[in-house]
């Protein structure tokens, strides 16, 4: 009797480039590029000096982690020596609605569009880890996955793999999908073939630039952060400087002006998997609800948001701060309850917003009544910016 064959398996196929690209298409991601950092010095150290500006001025603000580790960002070797290719994908996050239309509604919150659902780091990296174990299986070289958490300028590296060019507001620009795209970043050893750095295509366009409420451009390509609506909603940790608070308006977590006044957005598509990002009670949220959120309700209500990590205390201060640009005087109950927050940044916040709202002879009555008893020098400080 014929012994039956060995059973074997059919043989692993190279990793290639293409192979890469149609991986992580399968994966559900809307743009895939590799860039090779040795093929690209000119564009990184294009990089690396704008960076270095940036710190240089000041303009990150109180993002005291970007200058910590920037020598690992200028240059993603060194970050990790062994690497030779980054494979850069992108996330469509189109939204369905223009966001700009949100001003026309002042005592509705503004999110972000890209906060309105799932933390987009877990969404990324769950999927950049399945593209990362593929990639090992295969090759059985070590890989890195890396989502806005590490030293590595993703925007640049984007532009080196293809995916689009840094626009004149700093943020990623596709030719296919507009602004709306989230980025991550899989760093291998293998010397894998790369595709041709995007170009400029903004031209003499400066519309994001004469977007922005607060004229956080010092130039084109050049942002100082610590006037960006973005940064003061969401890193900024103090009070916001008094006089950037009526350009807030409405905003109460990022800022999608530059964003989405873009010609290039006539390319852009709603994200088709819109179930991922969207969550219909933060499109248009009323402000009077979001005042009084405790920290409980703003947990539940944010779980599994990047708005969570902020925290109750700034997100309500936002919410003040648009409240108070409101002009709803039907607010002010709501607000000289907050007078009475146990968190200083709120308290701070409803004094500016009782400011804004209530009359003056109601404003210095509740000055007299309160400001002596304030212990919080922030606090102590809005109440002395009231006059007498």
């Amino acid at each position: 009797m014929t012994p039956a064959p060995a059973a074997s398996s059919a043989p692993i196929p190279p990793v290639t480039a293409d192979a890469v690209r149609a991986e992580a298409r399968a994966l559900g991601f809307d743009a895939v590029g590799l860039a090779r950092p040795d093929a690209v010095p000119a564009l990184l150290a294009h990089a690396g000096t704008a960076l270095d500006r940036f710190l240089a001025q000041g303009h990150h603000g109180g993002m005291a982690w970007m200058a910590e580790r920037a020598d690992q960002r200028r240059h993603p070797q060194a970050l990790w020596p062994e690497m030779r290719t980054a494979v850069m994908v992108g996330l469509n996050y189109g939204p369905a609605v223009d966001p700009m239309i949100l001003r026309d509604h002042p005592t509705k919150g503004a999110v972000s569009v890209y906060a309105r659902g799932k933390d987009y780091h877990d969404v990324l990296k769950k999927r950049l880890k399945r593209l990362a174990r593929w990639l090992h299986e295969r090759s059985g070289q070590p890989v890195k996955v890396f989502v806005d958490t590490a030293p590595v300028m993703e925007k640049p590296l984007a532009e080196a793999a293809g995916i689009g060019w840094r626009g004149k507001h700093t943020n990623l620009v596709s030719r296919d999908l507009g602004n709306w795209l989230f980025l991550g970043a899989l760093f291998t050893p293998l010397a894998l073939d790369a595709d041709a750095p995007e170009r400029d295509h903004c031209g003499s366009c400066r519309r994001c630039l004469d977007a922005c409420p607060t004229n956080a451009f010092v130039a084109p390509y050049q942002l100082d952060a610590r006037r960006c609506i973005s940064y003061l909603a969401i890193e900024h940790k103090g009070p916001i400087p008094h006089a950037l608070r009526p350009a807030l308006g409405n905003r109460i977590y990022g800022c999608d002006d530059c964003l989405a006044v873009c010609p290039w957005n006539k390319f852009a598509e709603c994200a088709t998997e819109a179930q991922f990002f969207a969550r219909a009670e933060l499109g248009a949220p009323d402000l009077a609800d979001l005042a009084l959120l405790d920290d409980a309700d703003f947990r539940a209500l944010f779980s599994g948001s990047p708005i969570k990590r902020t925290g109750r205390a700034r997100f309500v201060r936002n919410v003040l701060i648009a409240i108070a640009n409101s002009g709803d005087a039907g607010l002010m109950g709501l607000v000289e309850g907050l007078l009475d927050d146990a968190e200083p940044a709120v308290r701070g916040a409803a004094v500016w917003a009782v400011a804004q709202l209530a009359p003056a002879d109601r404003v210095r009555a509740l000055k007299a009544r309160r400001a002596d008893r304030e212990t919080d020098p922030d606090v102590i400080a809005e109440w002395a910016h009231l006059p007498d």
